[in-house]
């Protein structure tokens, strides 16, 4: 687990005040939610209703739309300003049914959703046994969790940068792969599959990359965080810092994405152990 807990009150202002500038910036969340969706093709589940966890400005739930036109879609977001912008995707009398709440605290019934998909949402909870555990709960027994999340190799250059500046956390914590791997298991999910890649954006200054951060609302939102603001002077240590990554003219900044999916057991399964029914998986790939 993370020596450092997420503020989630934090997070949730952070991404309301970012609703009108996050999708000019999401440009990285695009590309892992399309990568994550894609990977539904191997999946024959024909859901009835499909909730999009973490929804932001509803752009994975018009995906979903499209993507499972007989199911009813539901977008839930903790930021409300987020929904705001969700409740438009999809088409006249086919949109999505926006829910504000948290996603720990789901205001689901038991048993009430085919599919849960979450794309670099779950990175924000401050309780991720409690977060899967709710996943479970309002899963039918043989439904499917479809998820990405950042793993703590993300932002590794800023770390460092800051790193070498103070010793307060600026970044906010991921878990390992490995650590959520675990969680599965244990929250009672059946065949959980976890697998991880790094995806590197560039820039030319390391103010572009914090600006990219800002408009989308991805603030340090560690309960451990340094309180005020920070002086230019450390600042500029920080830009110095980071310079020693500059090649080829860019400055990288790398995202560890972590992939997994889990499926809700037909029946209550012992600790440890984990099946799922053979005719809900696809052995290729849909055209």
């Amino acid at each position: 687990m993370p020596e450092t807990l997420i503020d989630k009150e934090r997070a949730r202002c952070s991404f309301s005040r970012s609703a009108d500038s996050y999708d000019e910036a999401a440009v990285l969340q695009r590309e892992v939610s399309g990568r994550m969706l894609q990977r539904l093709d191997l999946v024959t589940l024909q859901p009835r209703a499909v909730l999009d966890l973490g929804c932001g400005t509803g752009g994975q739930a018009g995906q979903l739309l499209r993507r499972y036109p007989q199911a009813r879609v539901y977008a839930l977001d903790f930021a409300l300003p987020m929904l705001a912008h969700a409740r438009r995707k999809g088409r006249w009398l086919r949109r999505p049914h926006c829910v504000c709440a948290d996603m720990e605290q789901l205001p689901l019934a038991d048993n009430s959703m085919d599919l849960i998909c979450s794309s670099l949402a779950f990175q924000w909870a401050g309780d991720p046994q409690s977060l899967y555990r709710e996943c479970l709960r309002v899963l039918r027994p043989g439904g499917l969790l479809m998820f990405t999340t950042f793993g703590p190799d993300t932002l590794r250059e800023l770390r460092a940068a800051w790193a070498a500046v103070d010793d307060h956390v600026h970044v906010s914590p991921f878990m390992d792969m490995h650590d959520l791997g675990d969680i599965l298991v244990n929250s009672g999910y059946a065949a959980p599959v976890m697998d991880v890649e790094r995806i590197t954006l560039t820039y030319a200054r390391v103010d572009d990359l914090m600006r990219d951060l800002k408009h989308i609302g991805a603030h340090n939102a560690a309960t451990r965080r340094q309180r005020g603001l920070t002086g230019k002077a450390r600042m500029q240590a920080m830009r110095d810092a980071y310079e020693g990554f500059r090649s080829e003219g860019v400055l990288p900044a790398t995202y560890e994405v972590v992939y997994g999916h889990a499926w809700a057991p037909e029946k209550p399964q012992a600790p440890g152990r984990a099946s799922v029914p053979l005719d809900m998986l696809s052995t290729e790939r849909a055209d």
